[in-house]
């Protein structure tokens, strides 16, 4: 190896070990300017958030007559899983489904069949269910945190 070479490949090692100090840097400030006032971490909150599993309140699976302006008769089978944001309005959901499970039913049952069988029906239905939840089931209830509808099973006949 020439004189010339060792410079050049001592000055690489250099320029690479003085990236990798400012990166470090950087990073360090930026922990920093994300801690709040008090001493927490908005930081490691933000990445606990993130890594927490959705919670999903599962509504046994039901059959409902829908509305039908032609003739014949038609039948909506569905299973549907709520995610929901926090564990209040899981227990809540959970205690009282015999309610949650009343105001679906009367929901879906009130849909037109040739609607139901399209994905704009469908969003139009998530929207709707979500609505549902904007409202008291029971008096003195908690604020519910509906964030998502799933349908796990979806049959229109």
């Amino acid at each position: 190896m020439s004189m010339a070479e060792k410079k050049g490949s001592r000055k690489l090692v250099w320029l690479i070990a003085a990236l990798l100090v400012m990166t470090t840097s950087l990073a360090a400030a930026n922990v920093y300017l994300l801690m709040d006032k008090n001493g927490g971490d908005k930081l490691a909150a933000k990445v606990v958030q993130t890594a927490r599993s959705p919670i999903y309140v599962k509504v046994a699976p039901f059959t409902v007559n829908l509305r039908d302006d032609l003739c014949g008769r038609h039948l909506l089978y569905a299973g549907i899983s709520l995610q929901v944001g926090d564990s209040t309005t899981e227990d809540f959901l959970n205690d009282f489904m015999p309610q949650v499970r009343s105001r679906l039913l009367l929901l879906t049952s009130g849909q037109k069949a040739e609607e139901m069988m399209t994905p704009e029906g469908k969003e139009a239905l998530i929207e709707k269910i979500l609505a549902l939840f904007e409202e008291e089931l029971v008096s003195g209830q908690p604020t519910l945190r509906v964030d998502d509808v799933l349908f796990t099973e979806f049959i229109v006949q």
